[in-house]
């Protein structure tokens, strides 16, 4: 028999060198995350490699995407239930063991299960920064903090195919395991001597039937967007419709069974109470997935109208992904002083701007116009993530800081799939009529990639109308002062 538990109360711990903390923690996302989108680069010399077809490659992806699907909506719980120094422990061992795992790997099958033990530990970090940062800093400096989160979130997806392109232009792709492995050895080394708990920690009992429920509809929806592509090129193990179909009824009994938890819910939904947390996280979903989907399309435009090598396709996407990170910083310090509005509407512009003109790409464009658009609509999501981020987490009340930010976490990975599969789909559909009507494969591909970018031009227009709603927090909560 379960009992309903008190509101979760947070300490107010005098942290030693809190900017170390933040420092090491921000780190830690960084290097986990970046592991999110490195391997899709090495894809071809794995499958010579390890003798497979592409869609059985392709697990190396969506492994990753499906742990983190399932694993980041229990994260609310485990920061709730559990000390943070134990949380950040048990994320950073999972991640140096899958790390060291996949440079030893045999075999394929090996190399797959090694990516799981790594997205678990992805999976647990980010929400565990974001809770720490919330309950650390003063609301009033939340804005530059949550800059540096952006860093993690934005950047670190945005130029793993880069350092990835770089590593395979001059190793192994076993390297690319090998050169992380030491970072996240110190990473684990330091978080024993630095790590405190910043929480106060609350004795809730853990719902199995919302496991299941949140295995089965994140799951499934992540799986079922991401062979959403795969089915549109004629290449899918499972009809697309049988994975959305149970993630989307088990998605529906999550909800219903979260709102009759209330204090024990496994991802706590009456965040969604607060308006400016779910327009925030609205337009977050939006920006994300215009930047997976032009992560996705670009390298394919590159190589495949353009030409280039996968190292002057890293290069290309590179300044893009620097601009973002040099900006989140800045535009974190003018969100602590104008609020978010000023920031997320001309952010939102700027990216619709961006995407239209990425739309009008064709197989004469020069690499130098496809950088200078890929770093405009960069600027634009700059302005969008962090202002986005703070308005959000900052309007919750304390007890729901962890629920918050799982909530966020979960929301871009599903918003990450789907704006994957909405791109790759119109793109191959699009593709395979063109060849089918006579068209090279160059033009045929041209022509899929402007008409997937339409459409997320399409959709970044309505984000701009959106973006006119996002306001303050109306009432911060303090934070004990770091």
């Amino acid at each position: 028999m379960t009992t309903t538990a008190a509101p979760p109360t947070l300490s107010a711990p005098v942290v030693e060198r809190p900017g170390r903390l933040i420092a090491l923690l921000v780190g830690s996302a960084f290097v986990v995350i970046l592991n999110e989108t490195i391997m899709g680069v090495a894809l071809p010399e794995l499958m010579r490699e390890f003798d497979v077809p592409a869609a059985t490659a392709q697990w190396l992806t969506t492994a990753f995407l499906l742990t983190m699907a399932v694993v980041i909506p229990i994260t609310g719980f485990l920061l709730t239930r559990f000390p943070l120094r134990r949380v950040f422990m048990a994320a950073m061992i999972s991640f140096t063991l899958g790390t060291l795992l996949a440079a030893l790997a045999p075999t394929f099958a090996v190399l797959v299960g090694a990516r799981v033990v790594q997205a678990v530990g992805t999976a647990l970090m980010m929400p565990l920064l974001i809770t720490t940062i919330l309950t650390i800093v003063p609301a009033e400096r939340r804005g530059r903090m949550m800059g540096t989160i952006s860093i993690v979130i934005s950047v670190a997806p945005a130029i793993g195919p880069t350092i990835s392109g770089i590593v395979l232009d001059q190793l192994d792709w076993r390297w690319m395991f090998w050169l992380v492995l030491p970072i996240a050895a110190v990473s684990l080394a330091l978080g024993t001597a630095w790590v405190r708990n910043v929480t106060e920690p609350r004795q809730i009992p853990i719902d199995v039937l919302s496991v299941v429920l949140s295995a089965f509809a994140f799951g499934g929806l992540i799986y079922g967007l991401s062979s959403i592509g795969e089915a549109a090129a004629g290449d899918t193990p499972l009809p697309v419709w049988l994975p959305l179909v149970v993630g989307a009824a088990a998605l529906a009994a999550f909800v219903v069974r979260q709102l009759s938890l209330r204090e024990r819910a496994l991802l706590d939904l009456r965040t969604f109470a607060t308006s400016t947390f779910t327009v925030a996280v609205a337009l977050v979903a939006v920006s994300m997935m215009a930047l997976f989907g032009t992560l996705i399309l670009l390298p394919i435009y590159l190589q495949d109208v353009l030409g280039l090598t996968t190292l002057e396709t890293g290069l290309v996407l590179l300044p893009g992904g620097l601009t973002m990170g040099l900006l989140a910083p800045f535009v974190g310090r003018l969100f602590d002083r104008v609020g978010p509005r000023p920031l997320v509407a001309p952010g939102a512009a700027i990216t619709s701007v961006a995407l239209w003109s990425m739309s009008m790409l064709d197989t004469t464009t020069g690499q130098g116009t496809v950088v200078a658009i890929h770093v405009v609509m960069s600027i634009g999501l700059a302005l969008m993530f962090t202002p986005l981020m703070t308005s959000a987490l900052g309007s919750l009340p304390p007890h729901l800081y962890s629920h918050g930010s799982a909530t966020v976490s979960t929301l871009q990975q599903v918003a990450g799939a789907a704006g994957t599969a909405l791109f790759v789909t119109v793109m191959t559909k699009r593709s395979v009529s063109e060849v089918s009507s006579g068209a090279s494969v160059v033009d045929a591909t041209a022509a899929g990639v402007h008409a997937a970018l339409f459409y997320g031009g399409v959709i970044s227009a309505i984000a701009v109308l959106v973006a006119l709603l996002v306001r303050r927090p109306a009432a911060p909560v303090e934070a004990p002062a770091a």
